[in-house]
């Protein structure tokens, strides 16, 4: 294991930190005059302003990683002995002395429960289980789902899509958008805050909430574990459907069990657990390069058919080309998914209605860097999952 430690010098903010405790986007200058951004955690630190001294973490972009791949600030280390033209933000900056101030938190912690535990950046959270939480005497009862469905998914771009296709749903049947709580996993990004897709959905009014659990923070509400988190997002958020995926970055080693998503297969059997309806949606495409992502993923195929130990339904596209849904036929065929899961093959929504809703968000859903027109089999399968849950919450049951 080996961490690549940088020095840097700010030399500009980027708008406002990513939320009142999240992260704060800065641009630095590198020793070696390199300038790039670099993400600061406002939970260890006070923000940073032009002339700040940095210590920086560079091992994910020095590797070239795409999960990851930014710097971050991991402590300040003083005032730059420079005169703040060659920062081009203005006169000279002199040394600020060293003070204990520097390392006093930014403000009482409520909770006692530590999330990314024996580091040097653990942080101490209200969570909605422990004695001190106003919820705590809930949880000391025996919560069920109470039926509610649950999109379980693999990769953060399923997040937007799935929310989308909902509100239009409802917009269709001239229903409210039903309450759509996000549980996020510690699967990817543990840091809420870094989530694009979180803000913009809040922004769109279209999320009761957000729940962080095991080592992510930074939710409206913070969890020990998938369960309690579901519960919190039925019980405490109120939400009447939940989506559940990890944040932005996905880990894979191109081995059968070697990637993050495997998670969803584990959710599953939470959601079966606790009383819910676990809806999973497939991962497909016809675009990705990488054989193990044609069609069927192999990450959707092992999730689903060896690491889920409960049935979820499993909706799944008939596709315009015959040839790819006779593909997918197969792969679902080899991979067992039949005998553990209800299937349901459903014609999906037309590529102009998937355009539609999602133009309605205002900005562009990628998914590996690929938008709707690059990818439309990725997209349908998220809206044809997201369709059979809304379904299921109007009591109609699938077909």
């Amino acid at each position: 294991m080996r961490i690549q430690w940088e020095t840097a010098v700010v030399t500009e903010t980027v708008g406002e930190p990513l939320s009142s405790n999240g992260l704060q986007e800065v641009r630095v200058r590198l020793a070696n005059g390199e300038t790039a951004a670099a993400l600061h955690d406002l939970a260890i630190g006070t923000p940073l302003r032009p002339g700040d001294e940095v210590l920086l973490n560079t091992t994910a972009v020095r590797l070239g990683l795409g999960t990851g791949g930014i710097h971050f600030v991991h402590a300040r280390l003083g005032r730059a002995e420079e005169t703040i033209d060659s920062l081009n933000v203005g006169a000279t900056i002199p040394r600020e002395p060293e003070t204990p101030d520097r390392l006093r938190s930014p403000g009482p912690q409520e909770g006692h429960i530590m999330k990314l535990r024996y580091t040097s950046l653990q942080r101490a959270v209200l969570s909605v289980e422990e004695p001190s939480s106003p919820h705590h005497a809930l949880f000391a009862e025996s919560l069920t789902l109470n039926g509610m469905p649950v999109l379980i998914g693999e990769l953060h771009s399923m997040l937007p899509a799935a929310v989308c296709w909902l509100r239009e749903l409802a917009r269709e049947a001239g229903a409210p958008v039903p309450r759509i709580a996000y549980v996020m996993t510690d699967g990817g990004a543990l840091p809420l805050a870094v989530s694009g897709h979180v803000r913009r959905l809040r922004e769109l009014g279209l999320l009761a909430g957000a729940v962080t659990y095991g080592h992510a923070y930074g939710g409206d509400v913070e969890a020990v574990n998938k369960y309690t988190a579901l519960l919190a997002a039925r019980h405490v958020l109120k939400a009447d459907l939940a989506v559940v995926c990890m944040g932005p970055g996905i880990v894979g080693t191109g081995t059968l069990y070697g990637f993050s998503g495997i998670e969803a297969g584990e959710l599953v059997g939470a959601v079966h657990a606790l009383g819910g309806v676990p809806v999973a949606m497939a991962r497909i495409s016809f675009a990705d390069p990488r054989p193990q992502h044609r069609g069927l993923s192999r990450h959707t195929a092992v999730a689903l058919g060896r690491a889920a130990l409960a049935s979820a339904c499993v909706p799944l596209p008939r596709l315009p080309a015959e040839a790819d849904t006779a593909l997918l036929r197969e792969q679902v065929r080899q991979s067992g998914l039949a005998r553990r899961h209800r299937l349901l093959w459903e014609t999906p929504p037309s590529l102009e209605q998937m355009a539609a809703a999602l133009a309605a968000y205002g900005r562009q859903i990628t998914t590996m860097g690929r938008a709707l027109p690059d990818d439309p089999a990725f997209f349908a399968a998220i809206c044809t999952a997201a369709g059979a849950a809304y379904r299921l919450l109007r009591n109609e049951e699938p077909q």
